[in-house]
């Protein structure tokens, strides 16, 4: 959060004031701190608006000027503005032609935006109760923000009622945000002075000479980049959530620090929404259903590790053959490759150096090992065996592949975060004119495999190249123009994610949107041009030379056991017959019919479905409430009428009654259920 100015274009060189009103209607002034000379003359000023209109001035203005201009209304709702792409506060001075943006809001800018401002909200009213606690960094997160404190006897939920009232106050009294330019050194001595160390300690990381930006807003100044809304009364909708420990920069080595997490929000009305999805969420969360349907537990003596039961490892087998049969029937070969490789290998394709931090390693006869944290340079050693032809390619090789990464133990999270996971994993080598016609053909599979799950709203991201990666800007401008171009043929609307790619190349992320709103990065296609060659794979072109095929990694579940998680939480343990650990449970009404109920059940495991049979000396309803609350999407109930005509009555989990039926007449039924798969309306 650290405001850097300097060779900036945007920033005035001028000091004027400009005006605006608060929410309250007080008439405030905004003085902007700049830099340079004091007297200018202007000429003028032509803004042009998103929608291509333009307006006049013969002077500087303000974005708040401008939207003042445009109305009254408008000047009240900006929160801030965008000069030239670039977001700045409303108090900001244009003194040149620019393209200018109102920021509302109505705008994912606004929203974090108000998210921003509200962690500084928060951080002054801590200073105000807890005066000792000193601030440290507060970005902007999912839905919400954090502020990490370093506060010895530690806030309690209490506090966070006492804060939180605290900051209602501040926005009643409506503070206008004023922003300063400071040195380095001067920021360090300024925080120094104020007690606040570790805003210290980030100015002293910054170079010698960078000018920073301060936010102050009554009696609390912090070290900011921006930008803030206007005044603390445009914050409406905020609530703290919870608290949490966390190491200072995240090393822990670092002391321990406090972490107050909050959600804030334009109104009172999404604010509202958003506290109810989250109790929905709750309710869903699959560690509790795992543990009230048998699926799976975790303990420490194998933190990040699953231990499947007998009802959890059905779904799994159940999504891995579904992904098989997929595989099979789009020309993919199956293969398995070794869990520990020697560490030669990792360093060679680049993962060592870009990833060696989450790599588990051993060491046995002087040698070192890693535990395979990912498929892709073990995929390559099989394409290297045997000399391969441009005929061979596209050679489309998938793997159910174990893998396991060390991944720190405050971020994992049951099915959703997890140090041993198995991915749905696949490599396509290719030529470069193959690339296209690969990665549309593998959009349209993914959306087929998530629509049988019930998913068909997705979210599609191009990432681009990041700072930490192999191979040259040539290479990954031809890898990251392919995807874009792919994606375009096929007419999807997608983001771009600058920054975001693997070391290795560029990626199309697709993320699934369940019921709760919620968005999960499942799938990926990758454009690599540079592992194939570092792990020296070779093809014979049709004119006879040596050629470097392209490689593209792809996923469409990601990890299984990920995977089965968002299942879980999507159907709340309620899976679509196709999905369900039992489809079909049969019970008798007492012992007499014990030996028929027998005889049907194994008559419908014989037909492939997963039966069981409850033979307990219970009363039926207490059965049929049991095995309702377990999700069992069928339910078979036999007496001495069913038994007589070869019948059974049926019952759904969701208490309809569907008669009775022949034997036959229900397999029927189920298998056609069966092969719906998750293309049905969701259950309440």
């Amino acid at each position: 959060m650290v405001g850097v100015g300097g060779s900036n274009p945007l920033v005035p060189t001028n000091n004027i004031e400009s005006t605006y009103y608060s929410d309250n209607g007080a008439f405030l002034v905004f003085k902007a701190l700049c830099i340079g000379h004091n007297q200018r003359e202007f000429h003028m000023i032509s803004v042009t608006l998103p929608d291509g209109s333009q307006r006049q001035f013969d002077h500087s203005v303000s974005i708040h000027d401008v939207a003042f201009d445009i109305g009254a209304g408008l000047a009240r709702a900006a929160l801030a503005g965008k000069v030239n792409g670039v977001l700045v506060d409303t108090g900001y001075l244009i003194e040149q032609d620019a393209d200018i943006a109102i920021i509302t809001e109505r705008d994912e800018e606004g929203l974090d935006i108000i998210r921003h401002s509200t962690s500084h909200l928060m951080a002054q009213a801590v200073k105000q109760l807890f005066p000792e606690a000193q601030v440290t960094i507060g970005p902007v997160i999912d839905d919400g923000f954090y502020y990490d404190f370093a506060y010895t006897p530690g806030f309690t939920p209490e506090d966070l009622t006492k804060i939180e009232k605290r900051m209602a106050a501040l926005v009643k009294q409506d503070i206008p945000l004023v922003r300063e330019e400071i040195s380095r050194e001067a920021g360090i001595e300024k925080f120094r002075a104020m007690g606040e160390d570790y805003k210290a300690e980030i100015l002293e990381d910054i170079p010698k000479g960078e000018t920073l930006s301060l936010y102050g807003q009554g009696d609390f100044i912090d070290l900011c980049r921006g930008p803030h809304v206007p005044s603390t009364g445009k914050l409406k909708a905020f609530k703290l959530m919870k608290l949490a420990g966390a190491y200072w920069r995240g090393n822990s080595d670092n002391e321990m620090l406090q972490r107050v997490y909050g959600t804030a929000w334009s109104d009172k009305k999404a604010l509202k929404q958003y506290i109810h999805r989250l109790k929905e969420a709750e309710k869903r969360d699959h560690r509790k259903i795992a543990k009230n349907l048998d699926l799976f537990h975790l303990q420490e003596e194998a933190s990040g590790m699953i231990f499947w039961h007998d009802n959890g490892w059905r779904i799994y087998r159940e999504v891995e053959n579904y992904i098989r049969d997929v595989l099979q029937n789009n020309g993919y070969q199956e293969v398995k490759t070794p869990q520990v490789v020697d560490r030669s290998l990792w360093e060679k394709s680049g993962h060592w150096d870009k990833f060696g931090d989450m790599i588990f390693s051993t060491h046995s006869e002087n040698r070192d090992y890693a535990v395979k944290p990912m498929n892709c340079p073990c995929h390559v050693q099989i394409f290297n065996q045997g000399q391969k032809s441009y005929r061979d390619l596209p050679l489309r090789m998938a793997e159910f592949g174990s893998c396991h990464r060390n991944e720190p133990s405050g971020t994992l999270h049951g099915l959703m975060r997890l140090r041993g996971f198995t991915q749905d994993d696949a490599h396509i080598f290719c030529t470069e004119d193959q690339i296209q016609d690969e990665v549309s053909t593998f959009m349209d599979l993914l959306q087929e495999v998530y629509a049988d799950f019930g998913f068909n709203d997705i979210i599609v991201k191009l990432s681009t190249r990041p700072e930490n990666r192999v191979g040259s800007d040539e290479v990954w401008e031809k890898a990251e123009h392919a995807l874009e171009k792919a994606l375009n043929n096929k007419g999807l609307d997608w983001d771009l994610q600058p920054g975001e790619g693997a070391f290795y190349g560029p990626k199309i992320e697709f993320s699934l949107k369940d019921c709760l709103g919620r968005v999960w990065q499942c799938g990926t296609i990758q454009v690599d041009f540079s592992m194939p060659g570092r792990l020296d794979a070779k093809y014979i072109a049709d004119d006879g030379s040596k050629q470097v095929p392209v490689m593209l990694h792809r996923a469409i579940l990601g990890s299984l056991e990920r995977f089965i998680g968002i299942l879980i939480e999507e159907y709340a343990g309620a899976f679509p017959t196709w999905l369900a650990p039992r489809q079909v449970v049969v019970m008798g009404i007492s012992e007499h019919q014990a030996e028929y109920a027998k005889k049907i059940t194994k008559e419908l495991k014989n037909k492939g479905f997963r039966a069981d049979i409850d033979l307990r000396n219970e009363k039926i309803g207490f059965k049929i409430r049991e095995h309702t609350l377990r999700r069992v999407p069928y339910l078979l109930v036999v007496g001495d009428r069913e038994a007589q005509d070869n019948a059974v009555a049926v019952r759904t989990r969701k208490g309809e009654d569907l008669g009775v039926m022949t034997l036959d007449d229900f397999a029927k039924t189920l298998q056609k259920d069966v092969a719906g798969r998750g293309r049905i309306i969701l259950e309440d």
